[in-house]
């Protein structure tokens, strides 16, 4: 059998999905899984060993244009049956214009009639994590193709491998941009590409990454795309006057060194972004700061997360500006999260004597 899964759109969706992936594996071990996504995820991807191959495309202009060049090069390829992730109609439609037999997605924005199994979104979509709803999706492919549900008690695995051979690399890497890899080091995560409302004000960065460097003799390195570079040159310009313990590398790293970074991280602390999400996938400990949106339905997932927001008043919402009334008040304040940080790092501490002593 030939599966061809469409991949989601954002990062920290990607990540969200692996489990989904994972399982589609699991229960179709002999099938040739292919994954249909944006040209960045290849970064995630690459050498998932949950896939047999990545087919990318970039998003043009128009996206008539892209349905119609995406379908015609998938049409020849004999897919069996498609996994639609996303949302959107356009992802819908390609499958259907690829005429591939069985096609699986969520009955949603008048997809229906394109789709030969289209999926009812269930009723807690808003109340549980967005991994269960990829989940769910491949749990009905389990059911309506052959005939039994495992999927649906699966335990959410996230996890992502980086080989030891790119952690070296990512080592060497970042001594060569300034960085000391045997002082602690701590990723940031300023910006967030999609939102301004999503991002921890930044004179508190800035407090927070003083007190850390001056604190722990830490190492802290800023992450993200070309799209945070203004906000993070922001910090920068107030933090280099505290020593050598700031490298900006945002918007300087592909996704895939980003990844690699992160790994050898000893923490990592970020706004609600892709990244975010990113970090624990590869083993680091993170802590995410949470602004005006919901943490229960796209916090990362993981036993390495802490989720700090302030108790809000109004309801949750997807607001994508900076508007005044997201701000100070939601936010965690910089003590909270310097508590949190110090936890982690003390740790390191703890574990490092360990060491030393066995």
């Amino acid at each position: 059998m030939k599966i061809l899964v469409r991949g989601t759109n954002w990062i920290g969706d990607a990540v969200m999905s692996v489990p989904a992936l994972k399982d589609l594996r699991r229960i179709f071990p002999d099938a040739e899984i292919t994954l249909h996504t944006r040209t960045w995820a290849e970064g995630i991807f690459a050498d998932a060993p949950f896939i047999d191959e990545l087919v990318t495309f970039d998003k043009g202009k128009w996206a008539a244009k892209d349905v119609y060049s995406n379908s015609q090069f998938l049409k020849g390829d004999g897919y069996d049956l498609a996994v639609v992730l996303p949302n959107s109609f356009e992802s819908a439609l390609t499958s259907f214009l690829s005429s591939i037999p069985r096609r699986f997605g969520y009955n949603k924005d008048l997809r229906g009639l394109l789709l030969t199994d289209p999926i009812a979104v269930p009723e807690w979509k808003n109340r549980r994590h967005e991994v269960f709803y990829y989940l769910n999706l491949v749990s009905e492919v389990e059911k309506q193709v052959l005939g039994r549900d495992a999927v649906s008690s699966t335990v959410p695995d996230t996890s992502l491998s980086i080989p030891d051979h790119q952690k070296a690399e990512a080592r060497e890497f970042l001594r060569s941009s300034g960085v000391d890899p045997d002082l602690p080091i701590v990723a940031m995560g300023v910006g967030s590409t999609n939102s301004l409302a999503k991002r921890w004000p930044v004179d508190r960065f800035i407090n927070l990454i003083s007190t850390i460097v001056s604190d722990h003799n830490a190492q802290v390195v800023l992450l993200g795309g070309s799209g945070d570079a203004k906000v993070a040159h922001e910090v920068t310009q107030v933090t280099q006057g505290i020593g050598s313990g700031i490298v900006d590398l945002t918007g300087k790293t592909t996704l895939s060194e980003a990844m690699a970074i992160l790994s050898v991280a000893d923490v990592m602390v970020s706004n609600d972004m892709g990244l975010a999400h990113i970090a624990p996938a590869v083993g680091t400990s993170t802590i995410v700061l949470f602004g005006p949106t919901n943490p229960t339905t796209t916090r990362p997932c993981g036993d390495k997360v802490t989720v700090l927001q302030r108790d809000v008043k109004c309801e949750y919402c997807d607001r994508r500006d900076d508007s005044d009334r997201h701000r100070c008040v939601k936010w965690p304040s910089v003590e909270e999260v310097l508590a949190s940080v110090n936890v982690e790092l003390n740790n390191l501490i703890v574990i490092s004597d360990l060491a030393a002593i066995g």
